[in-house]
């Protein structure tokens, strides 16, 4: 039995009516929980090994089919909402589960069975429905859990997960926060994000505390960018929290709210991963009475890897390794960790680089440790950029995207740290450039869209030292080149097109 389903098992038993979680009009004590979890096993995955898609708003319903999953040791794939159609098919059908828990059911096929309400098993709106799939692909090792990274492809990675794994993260991360029982966590990202899965659900339970999960709407988070900071902080208020999970973007909308009104009363510890947080921000975010603690990790660790413990922080870097983790470093200072790997990828082609738990994994991120052993980090290792809401972007996927429409010859797009992207393109002379931005944001997921760009002033060449001679733009000289003009872009909203 996992960690968390006996501890579960163990505040059932000795604490029966602590409440351990809240939703959208619904309570459930320990006692009630686990007697749910169990009812929510039989009757979604009475037959050992299913594997379950899980594609709904946070709520109690998701915890309860996360739980349920893990007891009846069936393969749970949380589906990001963000997901383009593309990207759902593609996690469907790699995945190969046997049906999906989804409250948005007009995003699949017509042509599937019925769909068998589940709501009054779940505690929200909810129906499970059956999916008849041409492969049912072998997972690696023992896999529990498939969580997708969120979009560095046009198809994203799925990383499988044993629960062995998630379970250390979770007592690691139990023992760094100083969590107990009299906690209260307000899930404010979606659930999907393995990181407040781990939060939200697992951490708490462990501690025997007690978890808040209302819709993403009610938290003021409005698909997988748009925030209102205000809601945001009033639902901190009544909830009551003591912990909340953030990513840079969100919390500068916070504390903007704060800074108009007043901290949360209860609020002790504001946990922010995703993307790299300024010591600027960091030192306003306390100054306000935020108490922030930044973090690192990646979907390959099993979430977290390092964070600055609220009474170990240290500006400035991401905080110490978990105890479960081992860290060392390749010669170019590449972070290369160990503990908690995952199992390997998702439908990988034989041959290509695997995770496995036995062995050190190549982050891509370059960093050192202090002499206090506190990790610093000191960037990509690629040209993979993070957004300031957390969510990665492979530049090369939408420049690709850019000029399969004809009318762009080439395209640089950048993104690290803000909350929208910038493209500088070079028209092609034929069609309209602008209107086939507008289309290819059609199909991409928000977070990949192009919301500002400039028209180059010249192609990118060998000749201008803006391209190789085999025609691989050299971003770095792009960025330099053109960084004053991207400035002026990201600071005034009606600049379109220069």
């Amino acid at each position: 039995m996992s960690a968390v389903l006996a501890a579960l098992a163990r505040h059932a038993a000795g604490r029966p009516d602590a409440v351990a979680m809240i939703g959208d009009g619904v309570l459930l004590n320990y006692a009630a929980l686990a007697a749910r979890v169990d009812t929510v096993a039989a009757t979604l995955f009475p037959v050992p090994g299913m594997r379950c898609a899980l594609l709904l708003d946070n709520g109690i319903g998701w915890a309860l089919t996360d739980l349920a999953a893990r007891r009846a040791r069936a393969v749970l794939v949380p589906i990001p909402l963000f997901f383009s159609p593309q990207q759902l098919r593609h996690a469907l059908a790699t995945s190969g589960v046997d049906g999906i828990v989804t409250d948005q059911t007009a995003r699949l096929d017509q042509t599937l069975p019925a769909p068998q309400d589940v709501t009054a098993l779940l505690g929200q709106p909810a129906a499970f429905v059956r999916l008849e799939q041409a492969n049912h692909p072998r997972l690696p090792g023992v896999t529990d859990k498939v969580t997708f990274t969120s979009g560095t492809t046009g198809n994203p990675k799925g990383v499988c997960l044993s629960q062995d794994s998630i379970d250390r993260v979770a007592q690691s991360l139990l023992a760094a926060s100083g969590g107990h029982a009299e906690d209260r966590h307000l899930a404010l990202l979606p659930l999907a994000t393995l990181l407040e899965n781990i939060a939200a659900i697992d951490v708490p339970i462990l501690a025997g505390a007690t978890t808040v999960l209302w819709p993403l709407a009610a938290v003021g988070l409005k698909g997988s960018s748009q925030l209102d900071a205000s809601a945001m902080l009033a639902a901190i208020e009544r909830a009551e929290a003591t912990s909340i999970v953030t990513v840079p973007q969100i919390l500068m909308g916070l504390m903007g709210a704060v800074a108009r009104s007043r901290p949360p009363a209860r609020l002790r510890l504001v946990s922010v991963g995703g993307a790299p947080l300024s010591r600027m921000v960091l030192e306003r975010a306390k100054a306000i009475g935020l108490p922030v603690c930044e973090g690192y990790g990646l979907s390959e660790a099993s979430s977290v890897v390092a964070f600055n413990t609220p009474g170990d922080a240290r500006p400035g870097s991401v905080g110490r390794p978990l105890p479960h983790v081992e860290l060392t470093f390749a010669q170019d200072g590449e972070i290369l960790v160990k503990g908690s790997i995952a199992q390997g990828y998702l439908g990988a082609d034989p041959g290509t680089s695997q995770p496995r738990p036995d062995a050190f994994w190549p982050t891509g991120d370059l960093g050192h440790l202090d002499a206090d052993g506190h990790l610093h980090l000191d960037g990509r290792k690629k040209d993979m950029f993070i957004t300031s809401f957390g969510r990665n972007v492979a530049p090369e996927w939408v420049e690709a995207e850019l000029t399969a429409s004809g009318s762009i010859a080439q395209a640089a797009v950048f993104g690290e740290a803000r909350p929208w992207n910038a493209a500088i393109i070079v028209p092609s002379g034929i069609g309209d450039p602008i209107a086939d931005i507008g289309k290819v944001n059609d199909s991409l997921p928000d977070y990949a869209r192009i919301t500002r760009w400039l028209i180059a002033g010249e192609p990118f060449t060998a000749m201008n030292e803006l391209a190789t001679p085999n025609g691989r733009l050299r971003r770095d000289r792009i960025f330099a080149r053109y960084r004053e003009a991207l400035q002026r872009i990201y600071e005034d909203e009606t600049i379109d097109v220069l």
